[in-house]
């Protein structure tokens, strides 16, 4: 089990814009769909039509071609649902073709009843416009031509068919009434059919703006880690330094007989120690390990140590630390989690200096981290942009980093983080994780 760390997001990020595809792709299947749907209609519309007229009427057709057209268009969609069922990519070219499908068919069925002297052969303008929303240009074109050419061919070559009364009739007139009955389906099987298509399409663009954002954010974790791990090498040397003084100044008379002085040494020393392990921490996701390593322990273990060591840092704080699981499980852990954690705490120590609430629970396969404090809680619009760089309270420049890695530490192991403020005051902020990502079992 190993965690991504900083040196790796160049290829996330490439990954995240290549999935950009799929999002386009996942859109056309969801037309394609749309278009099974809208065949079964037709077909369903089709016969219907077939029976009105051959014993509504008492017009004759030839019923034994026509049924053997539907019968192509009805085997045609049967094999294109199984074929878009098992698969979810669906390319530009597939279809264009099975628009083209459509229009052969319906070009069959106005061939067998009159061809432009049958009112349902503005049935094609219904298809032009579905290739208009769903097809690239080039297709877009060439379907028009393609239609274009049928409807010229059925002016001059088609099997008549005889009306009982012309157009001259008004309503009486069975092509008038053929007109408007199909009028009316191409405008309604437009709103609805279009509608859907283009929600589909939004539904696409939203999730590649979605991706791209996250690509932009990737290659601004990869340029701020690069500036963490040059400053973290930089900050080693002093430290080193500082640990060797203090140890000194511990064995220096001055100090050894000063207990209030021990104690401020000690207190400086615990600090010196968090600052050497945020730096090992920096170094370990810029992928130059010190001498640690991803842990492996208990989800329990782990939490108690993590809230140890922060009370320790904090002694002035009430941390509320309350452990909701009852089993136990093993797990793996990076000191990039364990920051993340203790990240969180942190801010909400900031806000609230006085009392913290920390909440673990297992439940439905994933661990819930649950952070409260007593502070004013977050403004609306830090709300609105949780998680996004440079979101801060503190007014300082640089601030609202810590939120912003701790978003995309969780969203590496495929979970999220959510914040709100509460009713009665301060603010809550959950991290949930997928046990899948972290667990040994």
């Amino acid at each position: 089990m190993n965690f991504r760390r900083l040196s790796d997001l160049p290829s996330l990020s490439s990954s995240l814009l290549q999935s950009g595809t799929g999002a386009e792709s996942n859109a056309g299947h969801h037309n394609m769909l749309l278009l099974i749907q809208l065949r079964w209609i037709a077909v369903v519309g089709q016969i219907t039509t077939i029976a009105v007229v051959i014993f509504g009427y008492g017009i004759a057709l030839p019923l034994a071609d026509l049924l053997k057209v539907l019968a192509c268009l009805v085997l045609f969609n049967i094999a294109s649902h199984l074929r878009w069922c098992a698969s979810r990519v669906v390319t530009n070219r597939e279809l264009f073709l099975a628009l083209l499908v459509d229009a052969a068919v319906l070009t069959g069925l106005l061939y067998l009843t009159g061809g432009t002297t049958n009112p349902f052969a503005f049935l094609y303008l219904l298809q032009v416009i579905l290739g208009a929303v769903l097809l690239e240009a080039w297709s877009t074109w060439v379907f028009v031509a393609i239609t274009s050419i049928c409807l010229a061919c059925l002016s001059l070559y088609a099997k008549p068919l005889i009306l009982t009364a012309g157009p001259s009739n008004g309503l009486s007139s069975l092509y008038i009434q053929g007109m408007l009955l199909c009028f009316a389906l191409n405008a309604s099987l437009l709103v609805f059919f279009v509608s859907r298509i283009n929600n589909n399409l939004r539904s696409g663009a939203a999730q590649l703006a979605d991706l791209r954002q996250h690509a932009a954010e990737e290659a601004h974790i990869v340029r701020m880690g690069m500036l963490a791990s040059g400053a973290a090498h930089e900050l080693g040397t002093p430290l080193a330094t500082l640990s060797v003084i203090l140890g000194d100044w511990r064995r220096m008379p001055e100090f050894r007989d000063n207990v209030a002085l021990l104690d401020e040494l000690g207190e400086m020393q615990t600090q010196l120690t968090r600052c050497k392990t945020i730096v090992s921490g920096v170094l370990m996701s810029a992928g130059e390990a010190r001498s640690e390593s991803s842990t492996k322990t208990t989800i329990c273990t782990f939490l108690d140590e993590v809230v140890l060591e922060w009370r320790t840092t904090r002694p002035a704080v009430i941390l509320d630390y309350t452990n909701h699981i009852e089993q136990d499980m093993p797990v793996v852990f990076d000191p990039a989690l364990k920051q993340m954690i203790c990240n969180v705490l942190d801010n909400a120590c900031d806000a609230s200096p006085v009392w913290v609430g920390f909440e673990a629970m297992r439940e439905e396969g994933v661990l819930r981290l649950v952070v409260t404090d007593a502070g004013d809680g977050f403004p609306a619009p830090m709300l609105t942009h949780f998680g996004k760089p440079y979101q801060s309270t503190k007014g300082r420049p640089g601030g609202g980093l810590g939120l912003f890695f701790t978003v995309n530490v969780v969203r590496k192991l495929g979970g999220v983080v959510h914040a709100r403020n509460l009713a009665k005051g301060g603010a809550l902020v959950q991290v949930t994780l997928p046990l899948a990502a972290i667990s040994l079992e």
